[in-house]
């Protein structure tokens, strides 16, 4: 694991980063681009004018036209106030989506208002502010959006200017104007209905399939490690031997009282657990269940994971405890899996390699979340490389002494697969020094 914070660890000599912590911000569920909807907004403006324009000029049909005129250009200019506060590029939310077709409804309504109401013929794109709104929004702006539409053509079922005509405009039959206002109304809610109802299906798919591909992927590259680690085992067993038989030979050639025989006696003792690490991991990961579903507190767990990491010249600090008044002073209890142990003690290990005096590990919980935070006083992350970690193949020694750039990738996988959010950053203290938080939400206490 310690090529793991190669990957991002600057010199010695550089100044400590500045702390950096990935925030949660929610992706925009339906959102749409600006553009998307000033353009629709500049191509309905320009149809109305073309309208507005034919019809009393070309047509000759008297109409209120600076009225018309002025609500037109209103349109015009809240797209063009738009359009120059933010970049054009931006996704608007759910919310200023709907807002943004509401106003369109509205305006519509206005113009059909002065000329004729639902007598007018293209009372009808009424409908289409619905028909945008009924697939990029969510249900309730959905909903909001229908009854405001629906309100307005019952109001224009009331209230409107006469019909632009030469001469006395026609006089419709009231059934007639009944049956506009209901079939204007129920076309609105079907709209609303399919329009809504096929395009979260289809974002749905979308999620599903997108989180489908993830999952494959990540499978595909813990295969191809897992397969590497098999390898590497079968590869270094042969040499390993050697190295435990001379260094058996050693242990029994050398003096007691030699000053090297520490040396001699680290080197055997070394060289055994590696021909461990190797021989677990050419076992079958799935015969080993008496350990994998062993329900733990978490502070144990954590210290288990850290314990065959601790050096002399470093000391490792254990804090435990909740964060905050209302919460349970008993600690969570965990599953004792493979991903945890091997995922905290490879950022344990790492933090212990590059540290100067002190390694701290802190196990915090809520009723809502329980963290682990894996805290050195070393020089800390690379701030160039933080957005890459959990890449595999990132390193900063790749090809040096072995290193391949993998203990990030491996760590993050793995924890991730007990549901786990690992994030990577450093600290504001002065000395600097890396931070990596491991974060499990919906902690499972033993009362519950």
């Amino acid at each position: 694991m310690a090529e793991r914070a190669d990957a991002a660890r600057p010199s010695a000599e550089s100044p400590p980063a500045a702390p950096r912590r990935s925030s949660g911000v929610p992706v925009l569920r339906g959102g749409v681009r600006l553009r998307t909807l000033v353009l629709i907004r500049w191509g309905a403006v320009a149809g109305q004018a073309f309208t507005a324009a034919v019809v009393h000029w070309g047509l000759g049909f008297g109409m209120p036209v600076l009225a018309v005129g002025g609500t037109i250009a209103l349109s015009a200019l809240l797209n063009l106030t738009v359009s120059i506060g933010r970049p054009a590029s931006a996704r608007i939310d759910d919310r200023e989506a709907a807002v943004f077709l509401a106003f369109d409804i509205l305006q519509l309504a206005v113009l059909l208002y002065l000329t004729g109401g639902l007598t007018n013929p293209f009372s009808l794109l009424l409908l289409a502010p619905v028909a945008i709104g009924a697939t990029i929004l969510s249900l309730a702006s959905n909903v909001a959006l229908t009854l405001v539409t629906i309100a307005s053509i019952a109001l224009l079922g009331v209230f409107y200017q006469p019909l632009p005509w030469r001469g006395p405009p026609p006089n419709l039959p009231d059934i007639y104007q009944v049956g506009v206002w209901a079939g204007l109304s129920l076309t609105t809610l079907l709209i609303t209905l399919y329009g809504w109802r096929l395009a979260e299906e289809a974002r749905q798919m979308a999620d599903a399939l997108a989180a489908a591909q993830a999952a494959l992927a990540r499978e595909q590259q813990l295969s191809a490690l897992g397969a590497l680690a098999a390898a590497a085992a079968h590869e270094l067993g042969s040499p390993l031997s050697t190295i435990a038989v001379v260094a058996k030979e050693m242990q029994r050639e050398i003096e007691l009282d030699d000053p090297l025989r520490e040396d001699v006696e680290l080197l055997a003792a070394e060289s055994d657990r590696c021909r461990a690490i190797l021989a677990r991991l050419s076992n079958d990961p799935a015969g080993d269940v008496s350990d994998s579903y062993t329900l733990v507190p978490l502070p144990a767990l954590i210290e288990a994971a850290a314990q065959n990491y601790a050096r002399e010249e470093i000391d490792i600090a254990f804090e435990s405890g909740p964060a905050g008044p209302g919460v349970p002073a008993t600690a969570p209890i965990q599953i004792r899996s493979p991903e945890i142990m091997q995922g905290i003690g490879n950022i344990v290990q790492n933090a212990v390699s590059f540290a100067r005096r002190e390694v701290r590990v802190a196990t915090r919980w809520t009723t809502e979340w329980s963290e682990v935070e894996v805290v050195d006083d070393g020089p800390g992350f690379s701030e160039a490389l933080l957005d890459e970690l959990g890449t595999p193949f990132i390193s900063t020694r790749q090809g040096q002494g072995g290193h391949m750039g993998l203990g990030v990738f491996i760590a993050k996988t793995l924890l991730e697969r007990t549901g786990a959010n690992v994030t990577f950053g450093n600290r504001s203290a002065p000395g600097g020094g890396a931070a990596v938080s491991v974060r499990w939400p919906n902690p499972v206490f033993k009362a519950t």
